[in-house]
């Protein structure tokens, strides 16, 4: 059983919308296999499908190919989701001073300063 990539997309609920996901597809923001998708591109299970979603993207296996759109809970059963998981987001240290502390010396603001224009 084939079902088209942009009602495929829906109704697992990667999309909002099929016109956002047709879009989504001229737009060449879907890859089926590492190919290029239309929308009316076929996807049948085994085939790892590419889409960006809002600025992520999100890689998945079609795991059962559905016609219609159903709840969460069953649209979570036809895909894998394979998706990296995002890089850690590094520390940036943060100038604090204590609260109720004033207006920062002059000293105080020199050192500041450095420190927020990375020379310190």
């Amino acid at each position: 059983m084939a079902n088209r990539i942009d009602s495929w997309l829906w109704a697992v609920r990667l999309t909002k919308t099929r016109p956002d996901a047709a879009a989504a597809c001229r737009g060449g923001h879907v890859r089926i296999n590492d190919k290029p998708a239309k929308p009316s591109s076929v996807v049948v299970p085994g085939d790892e499908v590419r889409a960006r979603v809002g600025d992520v993207v999100k890689v998945v296996e079609v795991v059962r190919v559905i016609q219609k759109r159903v709840g969460a809970a069953d649209a979570a059963t036809c895909f894998i989701d394979r998706t990296p998981p995002p890089p850690p987001l590094e520390a940036v240290p943060v100038a604090r001073r204590e609260r109720g502390a004033g207006r920062p010396t002059k000293r105080e603001r020199r050192v500041l300063d450095k420190f927020r224009t990375g020379q310190l």
